[in-house]
C-alpha cells in the first residue's frame, strides 16, 4: 500500500474517532448505537462501518467511553470542571467569558467561541492556570443565544447573499439563500435572523425579515438603532385594532367606586413638548392648617386588562423608548396621548397617594387608592419655574406654551409656592440621610423639520422639576412601605439600588483627586456626603460630565425585583416605582398589587413576578442603550458640519487604541486613534489613565484639556474621529 492511501486511511479513522466523541459528548446523558453515531458523522459504506464499531470496541476497551448496555455507547462522565458565564466579545473578535461569583473574566481565544455570539449564555471549560497567567478557556456549547436578529448591510451575489452585521462585535457575516432575500437590494440596510449555522458552514444561514432603506438615511439609522436592540417602532395592527375598540369614556357607576377629587384644585407639570401627562398634583388648605397633596397617576390598569392582548404588548416592550426624534410608547397612543394624559379639563381615572403634611412637611395622614380627578391647569416646567421665582401668576410670552402671556389665579400661585417650600424641605431631609444627588447634565438638539441638528442645548434641573421629582419620590416611597411592612409578607415589585462597588470608588477617587477632589471612606453616610460634596464641587467646571458620568459607572445599576434591599442613591429602605404607568411596566403591576393588597387578597406568587421584574429591568437596560445610540449619532449629524472649527475637549477615556474626548461646549464624545498622533510612539498606561510618548515623555491622561479637530464622522457606524492638535495649556 502507497504511504498516500496509509496517511489517507488514518486521516479517516481520525474523523470517525473525533466523530464518536463529538456525538458522544454533545449529549453526555445519552446513549447511541453505532447506526445512529454513523448518521450522524455522515458514515455510509460497510467498510468505514467496521472501522466505526471497531473504533467503538477499542475505546471501550480503553474505558474512554462507556457501553451502557449490549451495543449502546455513551460519553464517560467527564472529570472536566464546566461553568456557565455570559460572553463579552473584544474589538478584536476574542471574547471574555463573564461567570457570576469569579473575580476575574475568562479569556477565550477567537478559535475556541464555538460559534458564540456577544452576550450569549455560554458553557466554558477553564484550562489549568499557569503561574502568573489570566484565566484561560475554550467555550463548550452555546446554551442560549443572546438574540437571534441583527442589523447589517446587504452584498448581493448572482443566486444568493450575505449580510455584513453593523455590530463591530459580531465576527461573521450571513448566508442568506435566493428565496429569503424578502427584496432587498444590493447595499441595503436590513434585519436579518439567523435560522441555522450548519456544523459544516463557514457562515450561519439566515433570512431577511426586514429592510430598513438606505444607509446613512435619518429613518433608515433612527430604525436600525431600535432593530439592534430588537426594540419595536411600531404597534401590531391587532393591537392598535385592540386599543382603538376600548371604551374610554367616563361612566358616572365607575365614578361611585372612587373617591371623588374633581373639586380640588389639580395641574400637572410637565416638559413643553410633552405628550402624556401620567401625574398631576392636587393641593387644599385643611381647616387644621396642614394641606392635603394628592399625586394622581393615570389609571393605565383600568384600560390595560391582565392577560389581554394590550397588556402582552406592554410586557413585550415594558418601557417607552426616547429617542433623540421620537418617542417609542409602551402603549398605543389611544391610551398614551388621550384617555391616560391628564390633559387640564378633562375627568380622569386616576390611581392615586394622598398625604396630609403640616408645614414642616412631616406626613400626619395617607391614604391610596383609586379616584376621579379633573386638572384645571397645565404647565410646563419653565412656567411652574417663571411662578417660583417670581411669586407672581403672570406668565410672559416668552416662557408661555399658550401661543401668547397670560396669568393664573392668586389659588394657584400660593399652591405652586407651597408645594416648592415642602418639596425643598423633603429634599434638604433626604439629603441629611444619605441621598445622591446626580444632577447630571443632559443634551438636547434643536431639531429643524427635516431632524436635522440646528444646535445643541443642556437641560437641566431646576426648582420646577425638582418640585415634581420631590412628591413622586414620596408617593413611589410610600407605597413600597405600605406594602412592604405589612405582616405576613406580601410579594410586591420594588424598586432597588445596591451599595456601590468599594473598588469602583476607590478607582474613582484616584481619578477626582487629579482634580483636587476626595472621598471620604470612614462610613456610608461619610462617603454619600463626600460623593454630594464632589457632584456639588464640579458644577460648572471643565470636569463636570466626566465626574458625573464616572461617579454613575462607579454606582450599581438599580433593577426591579421582589426582593427588597433599599435604594442607596435616594437613602429609602422601600421604594418603588408607582408614578409612571404609561411608560414603564413595572408600575402597571404595581398598581395591580396595590389595588389586589388594598382588597384584601393574599400574596402572590412570588417566582412569576420576579421574572417580570428581570424582564422589566433588562428592557430598560436595552432602551437605555437605545437612546445613548441615537444621541451620538445625533452628535456625529451635527459634527459633519463642524469639520474645520477647532474645539476644546477634555479626555474622557483612554485606551490601548486610543483617547476619546468629550468637546466641552457640546459634549459630543469622539477617539483620537494612537496610531494617528503625530511626533512619537505612543504607549498605553492603564495604571495611570494615560499614554506617553515613548520618546518625548508626553503625556495624554485622563481629565486632560485638549484641542482637536473632526477628522472623520461616520454615520453609519456611529464614529466620530478627531485629530489631535496638542494640549490646552
Amino acid at each position: 500500500m502507497s504511504k498516500k492511501k496509509k496517511k489517507a486511511g488514518n486521516h479517516r479513522i481520525n474523523e470517525i474517532t473525533k466523530g464518536i466523541f463529538t456525538v458522544l459528548e454533545k449529549d453526555p446523558n445519552k446513549s447511541f448505537t453505532y447506526k445512529q453515531i454513523a448518521e450522524k458523522i455522515g458514515v455510509t459504506n460497510a467498510n468505514e462501518r467496521n472501522q466505526l464499531i471497531k473504533k467503538l470496541t477499542q475505546l471501550k476497551e480503553k474505558k474512554r467511553i462507556l457501553e451502557e448496555t449490549r451495543g449502546h455507547f455513551k460519553a464517560k462522565a467527564s472529570t472536566k470542571t464546566y461553568h456557565t458565564g455570559t460572553v463579552d466579545i473584544t474589538g478584536r473578535g476574542n471574547a471574555y467569558i463573564v461567570i457570576e461569583g469569579m473575580d476575574d473574566d475568562v479569556f477565550v481565544p477567537f478559535n475556541k467561541l464555538k460559534k458564540a455570539f456577544h452576550k450569549d449564555t455560554v458553557e466554558v471549560y477553564i484550562f489549568p492556570r499557569r503561574k502568573g497567567k489570566k484565566l484561560e478557556g475554550e467555550i463548550t456549547r452555546v446554551l442560549e443565544r443572546n438574540k437571534s436578529s441583527f442589523v447589517g448591510i446587504v452584498d448581493m451575489q448572482k443566486s444568493y447573499a450575505f449580510v455584513r452585521p453593523s455590530d463591530f462585535r459580531m465576527y461573521t457575516d450571513i448566508f442568506i439563500p435566493k428565496d429569503k432575500i424578502n427584496g432587498a437590494e444590493d447595499g441595503d440596510k436590513v434585519v436579518v435572523e439567523i435560522i441555522e449555522w450548519p456544523d459544516n458552514a463557514d457562515s450561519p444561514f439566515g433570512k431577511i425579515t426586514d429592510v430598513l432603506g438606505k444607509p446613512g438615511e435619518h429613518q433608515t439609522e433612527i430604525h436600525s438603532i431600535l432593530a439592534e436592540y430588537g426594540l419595536p417602532y411600531e404597534f401590531p395592527h391587532e393591537v392598535e385594532q385592540y386599543a382603538n375598540t376600548l371604551d374610554t369614556s367616563i361612566k358616572p357607576e365607575e365614578i361611585a367606586k372612587r373617591r371623588d377629587m374633581r373639586k380640588v384644585l389639580t395641574f400637572t407639570i410637565d416638559p413643553k413638548d410633552a405628550k402624556d401627562f401620567d401625574d398631576a398634583l392636587s393641593f387644599e388648605i385643611l381647616e387644621n392648617g396642614n394641606y392635603e397633596i394628592g399625586i394622581h397617576i393615570a389609571d393605565v390598569s383600568h384600560y390595560v386588562e391582565s392577560d389581554t392582548l394590550l397588556d402582552e404588548e406592554a410586557y413585550n416592550r415594558a418601557t417607552s423608548v426616547y429617542l433623540v426624534d421620537r418617542v417609542v410608547p409602551m402603549l398605543p397612543e389611544v391610551l398614551s396621548n388621550n384617555a391616560c394624559s391628564l390633559r387640564p379639563n378633562e375627568e380622569k381615572y386616576t390611581f392615586s397617594a394622598i398625604f396630609e403634611l403640616n408645614d414642616k412637611a412631616q406626613i400626619q395622614n395617607q391614604w391610596f387608592g383609586r379616584t376621579v380627578i379633573d386638572s384645571n391647569e397645565r404647565f410646563a416646567y419653565e412656567e411652574a419655574q417663571h411662578i417660583i421665582e417670581t411669586g407672581n401668576g403672570d406668565i410672559p410670552s416668552e416662557v408661555s406654551i399658550r401661543g401668547g402671556a397670560y396669568s393664573v389665579s392668586e389659588e394657584v400661585v400660593k399652591a405652586t409656592l407651597t408645594l416648592d417650600r415642602l418639596a425643598k424641605i423633603m429634599r434638604e431631609k433626604r439629603m441629611q440621610q444619605g441621598a445622591i444627588s446626580f444632577d447630571k447634565v443632559e443634551v438636547r438638539f434643536n431639531l429643524d423639520e427635516n431632524n436635522e441638528p440646528e444646535g445643541v442645548y443642556f437641560k437641566e434641573a431646576k426648582d420646577a422639576n425638582k418640585l415634581i421629582e420631590e412628591f413622586m419620590l414620596l408617593a413611589n416611597r410610600k407605597v413600597a412601605e405600605f406594602i412592604g411592612k405589612q405582616k405576613p409578607k406580601k410579594t410586591f415589585v420594588y424598586r432597588t439600588h445596591a451599595d456601590p462597588d468599594e473598588e469602583k470608588l476607590i478607582a474613582l477617587n484616584s481619578i477626582i483627586s487629579r482634580f483636587g477632589h476626595q472621598l471620604d471612606f470612614k462610613d456610608k453616610k461619610s462617603i454619600s456626603a463626600s460623593l454630594n460634596q464632589l457632584l456639588e464641587d464640579v458644577k460648572g467646571k471643565k470636569e463636570q460630565n466626566l465626574v458625573d458620568t464616572l461617579a454613575i459607572r462607579s454606582m450599581s445599576k438599580a433593577v426591579y425585583t421582589t426582593e427588597n434591599i433599599g435604594h442607596y442613591g435616594l437613602a429609602f429602605d422601600y421604594y418603588t416605582h408607582f408614578t409612571s404607568p404609561i411608560r414603564r411596566y413595572p408600575d402597571v403591576m404595581v398598581h395591580r398589587l396595590l389595588q389586589h393588597y388594598l382588597d384584601k387578597g393574599k400574596s402572590v406568587k412570588e417566582e412569576a413576578y420576579e421574572d417580570k421584574c428581570k424582564h422589566s429591568s433588562d428592557m430598560e437596560s436595552l432602551a437605555a442603550n437605545a437612546e445613548r445610540d441615537s444621541i451620538k449619532y445625533m452628535q456625529i449629524k451635527f459634527m459633519q458640519d463642524h469639520q474645520d472649527q477647532e474645539f476644546i475637549g477634555v479626555i474622557s477615556g483612554v485606551t490601548e487604541w486610543g483617547i476619546y474626548v468629550e468637546i466641552i461646549e457640546n459634549k459630543c464624545e469622539g477617539m483620537v486613534r494612537i496610531r494617528d498622533i503625530k511626533g512619537d510612539y505612543y504607549i498605553f498606561d492603564n495604571k495611570e489613565y494615560a499614554i506617553v510618548g515613548e520618546r518625548t515623555k508626553q503625556t495624554y491622561q485622563l481629565g486632560d484639556e485638549v484641542i482637536v479637530m473632526v477628522k472623520n464622522t461616520d454615520l453609519i457606524k456611529r464614529h466620530l474621529d478627531f485629530s489631535l492638535i496638542g494640549k490646552n495649556e
